[in-house]
């Protein structure tokens, strides 16, 4: 895996479609030029790398995420795996946990080649991550721990990290406790959503675990106000964690888009991180969200 020299988003689609199990086309973010054109805003405020979780059965496309990073310069990132029930693929129904295991493992060793993918043939990506693997609010279903069960053995032959889906930030430290249980490296581990518990002392706890955790659904104001998010984050640094954190936004509707009269895939940049500095944060603090807990994480023993 390599990494550009800046700022890394750690939890974005590119392209992703969920509209089939929402019954809302607003779900099938497919707007090619209108995210080409956010990418290159986002690359004038020194994005060069963006972790990408649409993974099987959340309409995941690797030629088009190739073509996006192609026209924008953006080094876009994809990940393998499978999400939360209602969006899992037949194949976890219908396969072993060892087989969905090896699935993940071919996809981060050999190569996405497989025929579940739009682009026919080797696609010349391989898989960097393993995620968004979810739970359900307040609980984790049989077919989700079976996903959970697979993770972790794709993870623990590769060593790739793995980054999760909370649901409104529930079922964080159960997440950690499995996969750690599993033989998952804590240091490999993003347990993600944990912004939208809106408790700082739940994150705490997670953190206090040795994982890291994302703050990923920046400005989504619908379900948590960016104030909390800010403020959580000052009280995790000054607990000595802030290392153990990550930044991103989530965008997964067509509403969400600029153009659209949504926030964008800039508001990071243009509202969150002007917040941040508001309310005390040095440039060396924001550098360490963006780049070194990045960088960390996704080269893991390399970096080590």
């Amino acid at each position: 895996m390599k990494l550009a020299d800046g700022y890394t988003l750690m939890h974005e689609h590119v392209t992703i479609d969920l509209s089939g199990v929402k019954k809302d086309e607003d779900c099938r973010l497919t707007c090619f030029e209108e995210t080409v054109k956010e990418f290159k805003s986002l690359y004038g405020y020194g994005v060069r790398n963006i972790l990408e979780v649409t993974n099987l059965g959340m309409g995941r496309d690797v030629g088009y995420i190739r073509r996006v990073s192609e026209e924008t310069g953006i080094n876009i990132l994809v990940s393998t795996g499978f999400y939360k029930e209602p969006f899992l693929p037949d194949c976890v129904y219908g396969r072993s946990v060892e087989e969905l295991g090896f699935m993940m493992e071919q996809e981060l060793t050999q190569g996405i080649n497989g025929p579940w993918e739009s682009v026919p043939g080797d696609t010349g990506m391989r898989a960097s991550v393993i995620g968004e693997s979810g739970t359900s609010n307040r609980q984790m279903t049989d077919m989700e721990q079976k996903v959970f069960d697979a993770v972790a053995l794709a993870a623990v032959r590769t060593g790739a990290p793995v980054t999760t889906h909370t649901t409104l930030g529930t079922m964080g430290a159960e997440q950690a406790d499995y996969l750690i249980g599993h033989g998952v490296r804590p240091e490999d581990i993003i347990i993600g959503h944990m912004d939208l518990s809106q408790d700082v002392e739940v994150i705490l706890d997670v953190l206090k675990r040795g994982v890291n955790v994302g703050f990923d659904t920046v400005g989504k104001l619908n379900y948590c106000p960016d104030t909390f998010r800010a403020q959580a984050l000052k009280r995790i640094d000054q607990e000595g964690m802030l290392s153990q954190v990550v930044l991103s936004m989530d965008i997964t509707r067509k509403s969400h888009l600029k153009s659209r009269g949504g926030i964008g895939y800039a508001y990071m940049f243009e509202v969150f991180i002007p917040l941040l500095l508001e309310v005390g944060f040095t440039q060396a603090k924001i550098d360490m969200l963006l780049k070194e807990n990045p960088k960390r994480i996704l080269l893991g023993r390399q970096y080590d």
